[in-house]
């Protein structure tokens, strides 16, 4: 597990329907968060929404805005292909496809197959952390509640909470309403926040989990659409 390079992942999007797009991917890296934000054709400055972001945060941010969720999909794949090719690196994400079928990955194939845009991740391992955090740390908070779950609660249980501290929403149902009113500097806050947290949980995962408590998968896929 030393031997790899965490790096955190995560969505936002319009809903959870077959129809709704992709408005947001971001990448914790150990430098800092690269961020792709679509803005559905509405024009803000990049500066503008990178400078508001930065003002929340504690670390480096990048971010790009492009004009339709295809263009970021697009970029997506560029930025991974061109960061991660030859880097020993494990993408990671809290709950992108194991409970009830995940949420980040399951969503992400729909909306490349919807758009035509080639899978981005090929031949990167992939973890999801919310088994080892849930099943090798106590996250019950007492006797009559039911264990922590979710990536805030798991976070504020298991880290200093500072992370969650920048994170401008209480719910994550309110990104959703961010991309619709155009407040995009919210919303990529929102999604650093939530990298970031899931990073650091990631690191506190290989600090105290053995390499087989982590079930690792490759994300490559059967066929190879471009050969």
């Amino acid at each position: 597990m030393a031997a790899l390079e965490l790096i955190a992942f995560d969505i936002e999007t319009t809903g959870f329907a077959v129809a709704d797009t992709v408005t947001v991917a971001g990448f914790a890296l150990p430098v800092g968060v690269r961020v792709f934000c679509q803005t559905g054709g509405r024009s803000p400055s990049s500066d503008d929404v990178e400078m508001a972001v930065r003002e929340r945060v504690d670390c480096h941010v990048q971010v790009s805005l492009h004009a339709t969720e295809r263009a970021l999909l697009e970029a997506l794949g560029t930025f991974v292909t061109e960061r991660f090719a030859d880097d020993d690196v494990l993408l990671a994400a809290f709950n992108g496809e194991t409970w009830q079928a995940g949420f980040d990955l399951p969503f992400l194939r729909t909306r490349l197959a919807r758009t035509g845009v080639e899978w981005p991740f090929q031949d990167l391992p992939y973890t999801d952390l919310l088994p080892v955090l849930t099943q090798r740390f106590n996250t019950m908070m007492d006797d009559e509640s039911e264990a922590r779950r979710d990536l805030a609660g798991v976070y504020a249980t298991l880290c200093d909470g500072a992370v969650g501290a920048m994170d401008p929403f209480d719910d994550s149902q309110e990104a959703v309403t961010a991309f619709e009113n155009g407040h995009f500097g919210d919303l990529v806050t929102h999604n650093v926040a939530d990298v970031q947290r899931t990073r650091q949980l990631g690191l506190v995962a290989e600090r105290y989990c053995s390499k087989s408590d982590f079930q690792l998968k490759s994300l490559t896929p059967t066929v190879d659409s471009k050969g």
